[in-house]
């Protein structure tokens, strides 16, 4: 699959199953009573990169990449839209319990925040990061797809982990 440009309806049928289990890795840490399922998650995130790319493709790992940013799209839109629901409501009737209990929403949205602050630090680390967490890859996949041994894959890792922790408590 690599070096060659594939088309979008060659790829889909490669990957569907592939993205699925992905998408469903990803959603196994959602709060109960989540709306959005594996289905619509990858539903919604070929939408996105069909009218994004023109429905072609370098290699599995460019689309993969692609697929996680779509996906990472996906969750804080909607994380966003939760959260600003969520304050509107709390407007009206305050919850006290609102501040001790963080909502998984508010982890996305201070993960993203702090991947885009990494991008810009370290986009290597920020690729494995995106690839890790909104794709749920292993260190074996992304260093088929990135070309990296797998020791680096997790070296660098356990790195941008580290790096993401201290951007994330410095916006607390």
């Amino acid at each position: 699959m690599s070096g060659d440009h594939l088309p979008a309806d060659r790829l889909m049928p490669l990957v569907y199953d592939e993205l699925r289990r992905l998408a469903a890795s990803r959603m196994m840490g959602e709060a109960a009573g989540h709306t959005l399922q594996p289905t619509a998650l990858v539903h919604e995130a070929w939408l996105r990169l069909q009218n994004g790319n023109g429905g072609m493709w370098e290699n599995k790992g460019h689309f993969f990449a692609a697929a996680a940013r779509a996906m990472r799209c996906i969750l804080v839109d909607r994380a966003r839209r939760k959260s600003a629901s969520k304050r509107q409501a709390d407007e009206r009737f305050p919850d006290p319990a609102s501040d001790i209990l963080p909502e998984r929403d508010d982890h996305i949205l201070r993960i993203h925040e702090s991947l885009a602050r990494l991008e810009k630090e370290d986009p290597e680390a920020a690729e494995i990061v995106l690839l890790k967490f909104f794709s749920g890859l292993g260190s074996k996949e992304i260093a088929g797809m990135t070309g990296s041994s797998v020791r680096s894959v997790e070296r660098c890792w356990t790195l941008a982990k580290a790096r993401l922790y201290q951007l994330i408590r410095e916006d607390m």
